[in-house]
């Protein structure tokens, strides 16, 4: 697979998180002791250090992650897995989405975390592998996230399952409250609501491969994380104390960008490094 790029750049970092906090420009700019079009041409994408490091401070981000960022000068090592665990990115209008399938390499038993934009690949490697999937989960229901459901439930006659606090059109969806465990062989699944980026957000922690897994939808993006403009805080606050306190070598399957691993984030995400 290509390598993907990072699902934000230093201004959606700051924009994302000016609105989620719900600071004005003429706050921050004075807080951050920087003129007004300064600011402005910072949250537009033009690289000036100071500025960036100024408004980091006062955005409760780190400055040196998030210099970093700008340069672009890191990107996530990527974690291989031996054998049951595949990801899928595809294209959904001016973005791309991942999905990802776990199976048990001995019973063939297997579940899909979201489906992207497009399954055929998916539904390909399923086929190629004699897998059962009995399980379909959604980190939660946005379009680009649920796009080929229906063509996946077709061809896999698997249960759909959300969180009870998502929306969700799927008939027959079933729901399930935070802390659920499923079993597929030898692996367990254990739900997390992560909720913020939508009110049903949830992260999905995986035993029995060859790292520890958090499959985290939207809730946190290598170098970054879902934006909400109602309820940033409480997204933050649910990253920090849910997933951020994982493993160290828990892997992150995030719903848009590369592989991270929760190491790697501690010290490369503006939110979390320190």
């Amino acid at each position: 697979m290509a390598r993907i790029p990072l699902e934000d750049n230093f201004n959606d970092v700051i924009n994302k998180t000016q609105r989620g906090m719900k600071i004005t420009d003429a706050d921050l700019a004075s807080r951050a002791e920087v003129t007004l079009p300064e600011l402005a041409a910072v949250k537009g994408g033009t690289v000036n250090v100071p500025v960036i490091r100024r408004v980091a401070r006062h955005l409760r981000l780190s400055p040196d992650a998030l210099e970093a960022l700008a340069h672009r000068s890191w990107y996530p090592e990527q974690p291989l897995f031996k054998r049951g665990f595949a990801m899928f990115n595809t294209p959904f209008e001016d973005m791309t989405v991942n999905s990802y399938l776990i199976w048990d390499s001995r019973t063939k038993e297997a579940a899909v975390f979201d489906t992207g934009a497009n399954c055929d690949d998916m539904l390909s490697l399923i086929a190629a592998e004699k897998l059962r999937v009995s399980a379909i989960f959604l980190t939660h229901t946005h379009d680009d996230h649920i796009a080929d459901l229906p063509k996946l439930v077709a061809a896999t006659r698997a249960t759909v399952w959300t969180s009870e606090l998502e929306t969700s059109d799927s008939p027959g969806a079933q729901t399930f409250k935070e802390n659920a465990h499923f079993h597929f062989g030898e692996l367990s699944v254990k739900t997390l609501l992560t909720f913020g980026h939508s009110p049903g957000m949830t992260s999905y922690v995986v035993d029995g491969l060859s790292w520890p897994l958090a499959i985290v939808g939207d809730s946190i993006f290598s170098c970054s994380m879902g934006g909400s403009p109602t309820h940033f805080r409480e997204q933050y606050e649910n990253n920090r104390t849910k997933l951020m306190t994982l493993y160290r070598d828990t892997v992150f399957a995030c719903g848009h960008g590369p592989l991270t691993t929760l190491t790697q984030e501690r010290l490369h995400n503006p939110y979390f490094a320190r």
